[in-house]
């Protein structure tokens, strides 16, 4: 953690010392300084520069003497130089500035909070909370909306005040006013002339590429599999460019349904794999939550976060120091089912109005139709159909279950804007540089479901296993490439990442091809039935969160009973995001 104030070129030194602070945790930290100009520079993973003299300086000097490089050559045009994950601070004493500025697919974070004339940055949004110029409480208003999206959507944080960057974004400081812009965004252009043969091939000679970034060349490295397409192909990539069978490390489940181990072993066996597996324990769950709860700096909702961990402490103690995870294929290349399912609902509006006005006063008043299967069904899709995108994916949120005033204290709630989930998300969504719905929907999701979600996920959970992660399909190439393609080389007709998929045939296992996308998910609900320790622990911090003032007790009791009467999985789901909700609380409140 940093505190930026004064900006005189005596500060910067102090400063500079303590930039190492920024790398408590991180494996790759560079800090540079340049008296002559007043500039120091720090820089967290692993930037890539396309610019050949600024690559040779990296390599020679480190990144953030290259970072400075730039800065005096082009001012903030440098960011657009860089790829790959890094977060990124840089002092100019001259021109009286600070920049932050975090990766193009938010893999690493920067949060800050400006108190007068000073900033205050870190990696942690707990940190800069408990710096004594800031000392900021927990925001009410991210409890709700942990609530809502089981996690704390950028900019906002869970403490009043502090605010973190969005993917390709940076923040700058002059001492007395913060300006925050975006200097990169995926363009979208089809207008290439490769046919789908070529661009097949493109794909995976990138996919190929990515890996070959990714793979340490002196750090044992080893790739999560838990044996869909994404897992998959990195896995088959990584035993391709290293020349020798990727150690590969899975995650199986004791509960019908869950596990997908059997999977995970078709693709090591057709790629020759060297596998480690791991069944996780209901035992391991009650290791794993206030472990979840101590390890992100901010109250965090998703329980495959507890398999994570323990694949990559598997994994650490094999001896691999570097996993490399499949994140990213998704949200890219159209992966996730929902965009198929909108893509149903969005037909509806390809309908002329005219038609739709004759049309929906029929359906809806329709005698009996609530009794009348095909009418009822109608009825259903019209009601879904008229809320616009992006709103209609929130359509089955859990908090849109029963009214708010069910669920919430009165004065909690009158306290929040519960509309600011769906702000956000309509800003990420029409902040798209496209206009289909479906491009839309993904670019919506790399900074709800991927930087916000996954990679918090993945990468807080190796580094508490001691493991680096890296994520080939994140890969600035690979990205660009995907807004090559036409929308419905990504979804088309029902199938999910068209292109994607038949680029991987002979590649892949057929199996593994035709699949139905599962995830990473933890039987939580089921056991939480059956196994007194599991339930003691969950019983224990519901009974405190009700009287906390923010969720009723009467709801805590309605999501018990139903959770052991009616669907144990799916409201197993809010019971887990309640009591890591508590759990955060009693290390941070």
């Amino acid at each position: 953690m940093l505190a930026a104030e004064g900006l005189s070129p005596a500060d910067m030194q102090v400063q500079a010392t303590d930039a190492g602070m920024l790398a408590t945790s991180h494996p790759a930290c560079s800090t540079a300084t340049d008296l002559s100009a007043g500039c120091l520079a720090a820089v967290l993973g692993r930037p890539r520069w396309p610019d050949a003299a600024l690559a040779a300086r990296a390599q020679a000097e480190g990144a953030a003497a290259a970072v400075l490089a730039a800065w005096r050559e082009r001012g903030e045009a440098a960011l657009e130089a860089m790829q790959g994950n890094f977060a990124l601070v840089l002092i100019d004493t001259r021109q009286r500035r600070v920049m932050l500025a975090v990766d193009r697919t938010g893999t690493e974070r920067l949060c800050f909070a400006q108190v007068g004339a000073t900033l205050v940055f870190s990696t942690s949004a707990r940190a800069v909370a408990r710096h004594p110029l800031v000392s900021a409480p927990v925001n009410q208003q991210a409890l709700y909306e942990y609530l809502y999206c089981h996690m704390v959507p950028s900019p906002d944080t869970a403490f009043a005040g502090i605010a973190k960057l969005l993917p390709a974004e940076s923040a700058t400081f002059n001492g007395q006013g913060l300006s925050r812009r975006f200097y990169w965004q995926l363009a979208y252009d089809t207008r290439g002339d490769g046919d789908d043969a070529a661009l097949r091939q493109r794909f995976l000679d990138l996919t190929e590429q990515a890996v070959a970034r990714q793979t340490d060349d002196v750090r044992p490295t080893g790739a999560f599999l838990s044996g869909g397409t994404d897992s998959s192909t990195v896995s088959g990539m990584l035993g391709k460019v290293s020349g020798k069978p990727a150690a590969t490390f899975s995650i199986g489940f004791d509960a019908q349904g869950f596990d997908e181990l059997e999977y995970a072993r078709i693709t090591s066996r057709h790629f020759g794999t060297t596998p480690h597996e791991y069944y996780v324990t209901a035992d391991d769950v009650v290791e794993a939550m206030p472990l979840i709860a101590a390890a992100y700096d901010e109250p965090f909702g998703n329980a495959s976060a507890a398999p994570t961990y323990f694949c990559a402490r598997m994994a650490r103690e094999h001896g691999i120091e570097v996993v490399l995870a499949g994140d990213g294929g998704d949200e890219f290349f159209g992966g996730n089912e929902r965009y198929a399912k909108q893509g149903v609902f969005e037909h509806y509006h390809r309908v002329p109005g005219i038609f739709r006005k004759l049309m929906e006063p029929v359906v809806m008043n329709f005698p009996l139709g609530a009794s009348i299967m095909p009418v009822r069904k109608a009825r259903s899709y019209i009601q879904q159909a008229r809320v616009p995108l992006p709103d209609r994916m929130e359509t089955y949120n859990f908090l849109h279950r029963s009214p708010l005033q069910d669920i919430f204290e009165p004065e909690f709630l009158a306290a929040v804007d519960t509309e600011r989930p769906l702000e956000l998300a309509r800003e990420a969504y029409f902040r798209c540089a496209s206009s289909e719905p479906i491009e839309r929907m993904m670019h919506l999701d790399h900074k709800i479901t991927l930087a916000d979600n996954d990679l918090r996920k993945v990468t807080r959970m190796c580094e508490a296993a001691g493991v680096e992660v890296r994520f080939p399909f994140l890969d600035d190439d690979l990205v660009a490439f995907s807004g090559q393609l036409k929308p419905e080389q990504k979804v088309h007709k029902g199938r999910l990442r068209v292109l994607f998929k038949d680029a991987l045939r002979g590649f892949l296992p057929n199996e593994t091809i035709t699949k139905s996308k599962h995830g990473f998910g933890l039987p939580f609900g089921l056991w939480l039935n059956e196994h007194a320790p599991l339930k003691a622990l969950a019983e224990d911090a519901l009974g405190s969160l009700g009287k906390r003032g923010i969720v009723k007790p009467e709801y805590l009791a309605y999501l018990r009973r139903e959770h052991a009467t009616v669907h144990a999985s799916y409201f197993g789901v809010m019971i887990w995001v309640l009591v890591e909700l508590e759990l955060w609380i009693r290390r941070n409140a």
